[in-house]
């Protein structure tokens, strides 16, 4: 069995609103095993047999049905995620500012993502990784911010979620 994070896109942040206890039951009645959500941002921990692809099939559906509403998951393994959090390329303590990781499963839309580098502002950094987008923007900034802008898009909802630093810290204990 392999331990993976499923990040659920859009999920109690101005959308969809769900209960993050029916969120585990529903992927725990799809058959995975342990799961587990932290906070109630749309993140879950959860075992399976399965691969990443599959599993990520497996929750948008099983939400989908649930729910009643168009899910989008983006699902890595624990070791994967340390890996991005791990290569964080800023100071991730800054006051003044968030640090966040945009997880992105289409090279198309990380090529397009990472050339908002070229874009930004003078407070807004903006690094490409290995599958993510790192950035650190001043707090408040966020939806004025290049990326916070360029992400409302419909285009990037079934390839891209954001979390910041200290949630990915709390999906890691």
């Amino acid at each position: 069995m392999t331990r993976y994070a499923a990040f659920l896109r859009g999920v109690n942040v101005g959308g969809v609103n769900l209960k993050m206890a029916e969120v585990a039951s529903a992927l725990t009645d799809a058959g995975f095993a342990a799961v587990r959500t932290i906070l109630a941002s749309g993140n879950v921990l959860l075992e399976s047999a399965s691969g990443r692809a599959a599993v990520r099939a497996k929750a948008e559906s099983a939400l989908r049905e649930r729910f009643g509403y168009h899910a989008w998951v983006l699902v890595y393994d624990l070791d994967t995620v340390r890996a991005i959090v791990d290569g964080y390329p800023f100071e991730p303590k800054v006051d003044g500012y968030q640090s966040y990781v945009t997880f992105v499963t289409d090279t198309a839309v990380l090529d397009e993502l990472a050339a908002l580098a070229a874009e930004a502002g003078a407070d807004e950094k903006i690094s490409r990784g290995d599958g993510v987008i790192y950035w650190q923007v001043p707090k408040g900034g966020t939806l004025d911010s290049t990326i916070g802008k360029t992400m409302g898009k419909p285009r990037y909802k079934s390839s891209t979620t954001t979390r910041n630093l200290r949630t990915l810290a709390k999906v890691l204990r």
